[in-house]
């Protein structure tokens, strides 16, 4: 009789839970990432595991930008140094200190794209309370170039679409 009850109570608990989610509608959710400076939100949804960073094994004939494959979790993945790539410059050399907050994200395996992206620093999660303006993608910057978002404190994010730039001829061009 006490499971019966529990059930409902989880049931209508279960019901309320989705219905305030359809009348409020869902928000978009990022992870906040720095990157030679520059600040960047991966929308969830097209990240995926987040490693320390590892070692890459060269590929040569290779733009500078993919420092080579690294094997995380058992599977290789191209590893490419976001800045670099974004910026259109060699990658920087990182100091130990750099090195030991510097993360590799992993797009999401749904993109189909065994590809890491080597940030500076992890900045945690966003929402979109988060922010207190947007600004659409400055002209003529990169098609994955999402909105652009500043915070309460003035401090300029820019969204990067990380299924938009998993297509991207350049980006699957690694070829030099």
């Amino acid at each position: 009789m006490a499971n019966r009850e529990a059930l409902r109570e989880l049931q209508n608990r279960l019901a309320s839970r989705l219905q305030a989610a359809r009348t409020e509608g869902v928000q978009a959710a990022w992870l906040a990432v720095e990157a030679a400076g520059a600040r960047y939100l991966f929308p969830l949804t097209q990240s995926g595991e987040i490693f320390p960073f590892a070692s890459a094994q060269p590929v040569p004939y290779t733009q500078p930008w993919f420092l080579g494959v690294a094997n995380l979790r058992g599977g290789l993945y191209g590893v490419v140094d976001l800045a670099a790539f974004v910026g259109g410059r060699a990658p920087a050399i990182r100091s130990d200190a750099t090195r030991a907050e510097s993360r590799l994200v992993a797009l999401n395996a749904t993109l189909e794209v065994n590809c890491a992206l080597l940030i500076d620093r992890l900045a945690g999660l966003r929402n979109l309370e988060a922010f207190a303006s947007s600004s659409e993608p400055p002209e003529g910057s990169p098609d994955y170039f999402g909105s652009g978002y500043t915070d309460a404190t003035g401090v300029f994010w820019q969204e990067i679409n990380l299924q938009a730039l998993s297509q991207q001829p350049q980006f699957l061009s690694i070829s030099a």
